[in-house]
């Protein structure tokens, strides 16, 4: 982390000022390692039973990890069985230490008994030839063996077993990924943070909760990426639990060092200036907290000055969701794009629900279907989205996430600006493609999608199956390119059409969303949503931006089909306007 200058400051000779004699910064690196050093303090503690060269070991292990765990689920659920395992070979290290710490007690016992007799008369007790031999007897050999029992590692094996799975671990990438998600369910669904760390989620309350030492590494994950708005939603809720007596590593003086200074950056200095009393009443010699509250103190007359008012104190109401405004991003239609997520915003009405039927389709009249037609429904009615009920079984659902959860990788997107494809942090899942050849569920479910829409699927994509992360989602997007250019448009054309199976049902979010008519479809396992990107001319239909929302509780599991426009000319033949 960076010691940061507070904004608006240009003048050189003044930073300097600044620097040397008001230290105006925020909590740098060296605030995380004396955190950091209390924590090491604490597990030392630990010393009566984990021994010197365990932890050494533990800690000159090399080892590689894999990266983005957190963008997938189905990939974590691994990690429970891993961690269920290492918990097993950690309390084996235990018994085994415990058995030789008792051991070693014996010995020690039985030694101390009897050199208080030997030493009380020491040629008296070796006049007796017995205790001479046992003398030289336990020299010689017992206490050769009570060195060895000593030498021994009983954390041989816990560490041979950590250095199997360590591999597979989630690194630093993955934590941090995964504070982030919390953070973008938390604005989605507008939840506090007391929320999140009492467990009470929409639908569900868990014993699921988080510390404050937890709270706290969640707000400094924000507070490292300068994201000043969520650190100060985490590290209030860290001091609000603090302050309930709730134990922890992390100090009140660390917590109020990073709370104030990023109070101070979300532009609220009445507040800042409180919060950082509240430290210097804790650590008068803190080698921040002073010079900040001068130059607070100094701003805030400055600023009262020029604008003819008076000073009034900081606000008694504690810090929440709402207190200050989220900065705006990237995306436009951010607003429109989380209510829709939230369930509110819907253009449902009688009028347009009155224009939406249900029938059997039997793809006109092909032969697959005359016996059993698919059960279909109306979504949606311009742009016409429909529903297929159970056109996936639970049988091949399981085993198309079977074939595909080996292969899974994170999702990627072409970069607008280079064509190339990239991750990005718009879109957390990790996805797969199968073939036909993989096994004959895949060719069965091509072969139904093409009997349902009457399109051919020879220049259609391979089936891609997704499953959703943490917080798992993928932001408003166009299924068709908009690049002309992109080479893979010469060969089999634009994505005409998308066809979309949910292979799981959703406990809380991860709807597919419509920002520009307002329209939410809930994941229904074993259904497919069908609907057409580009007009009859071939040209885009700008409306069908649509979007993936986070998941908020659950595992969202998704297979889709990007059938494109080569061989649907007789098809889908064009319209006479632009529009058709």
């Amino acid at each position: 982390m960076t010691a940061c200058l507070p904004t608006g400051i240009s003048d050189s000779s003044f930073i300097g000022n600044v620097l040397e004699t008001l230290n105006i910064v925020g909590p740098t690196c060296n605030s995380v390692q004396k955190r950091t050093g209390v924590r090491v303090t604490a597990r030392l503690r630990m010393k009566t039973f984990l021994s010197f060269k365990f932890w050494t070991l533990l800690v000159c292990c090399c080892w590689t990890t894999q990266a983005e765990i957190f963008t997938s689920i189905s990939q974590m659920t691994d990690l429970i069985y891993t961690e269920k395992e290492l918990v097993q070979s950690l309390r084996e290290y235990i018994e085994a230490e415990e058995t030789k710490l008792a051991t070693v007690k014996s010995w020690a016992s039985k030694l101390d008994a009897l050199t208080r007799v030997s030493t009380s008369d020491p040629e008296g007790y070796l006049a007796h030839p017995v205790n001479a031999y046992k003398l030289m007897k336990r020299l010689n050999t017992e206490w050769s063996e009570l060195e060895t029992l000593v030498l021994q590692t009983p954390s041989d094996g816990f560490i041979s077993n950590m250095s199997t799975h360590r591999q597979y671990f989630p690194d630093e990438e993955d934590e941090t990924g995964a504070a982030k998600a919390l953070m973008r369910l938390q604005d989605t669904y507008q939840l506090d943070s007391e929320a999140f760390s009492r467990g009470k989620l929409p639908g569900m309350h868990s014993n699921a909760l988080l510390t404050v030492d937890d709270c706290f590494d969640m707000g400094k994950t924000a507070y490292n990426e300068a994201d000043y708005y969520h650190a100060v939603l985490w590290l209030q809720q860290a001091l609000k639990q603090l302050d309930t007596g709730e134990e922890a590593v992390v100090s009140k003086a660390d917590i109020l060092d990073y709370l104030s200074y990023s109070v101070y950056q979300m532009g609220d200095l009445p507040r800042a200036i409180e919060l950082t009393r509240r430290l210097v009443a804790i650590d008068s010699s803190h080698q921040r907290a002073g010079g900040n509250l001068r130059y607070f103190e100094r701003l805030l007359s400055k600023q009262l000055s020029e604008m003819n008012q008076e000073y009034q104190p900081a606000s008694e109401e504690p810090i929440q969701l709402g207190t200050y405004s989220r900065p705006k991003d990237h995306l436009p239609e951010r607003e429109a794009y989380e209510a829709l997520c939230r369930g509110e915003g819907l253009q449902m009405n009688e009028a347009r629900r009155s224009r939406l039927f249900c029938r059997y389709q039997d793809g006109y009249r092909n032969p697959h279907l005359l016996l059993k037609p698919m059960k279909e429904e109306d979504e949606w009615d311009s742009p016409h989205i429909v529903r297929y009920l159970d056109f996936l079984s639970h049988e091949e659902i399981e085993k198309i996430k079977a074939l595909a959860k080996p292969r899974l990788a994170r999702a990627t997107v072409r970069d607008p600006k280079t064509g190339v494809l990239t991750t990005a942090n718009y879109r957390v899942s990790k996805s797969a493609w199968l073939e036909a050849e993989d096994d004959p569920v895949i060719d069965r479910v091509n072969q139904r999608i093409q009997d349902l829409t009457g399109l051919t699927v020879d220049t259609a994509e391979l089936l891609q199956v997704a499953n959703y992360g943490v917080g798992g989602q993928y932001e408003p997007h166009y299924d068709f390119s908009r690049r002309p250019f992109d080479s893979s448009l010469k060969v089999d054309g634009n994505r005409l059409a998308t066809f979309l199976n949910y292979m799981s049902d959703v406990e809380a979010g991860g709807a597919t969303v419509f920002p520009d008519f307002g329209a939410a479809i809930r994941p229904r396992k074993g259904t497919a949503v069908f609907w057409y990107n580009l007009f009859k001319s071939g040209e885009g239909d700008y409306r069908t931006r649509h979007a993936a929302c986070p998941v908020l509780v659950g595992s969202k599991w998704v297979s889709n089909k990007w059938i494109h426009e080569r061989g649907q000319e007789f098809r889908r033949p064009c319209g006479l306007t632009e529009v058709d």
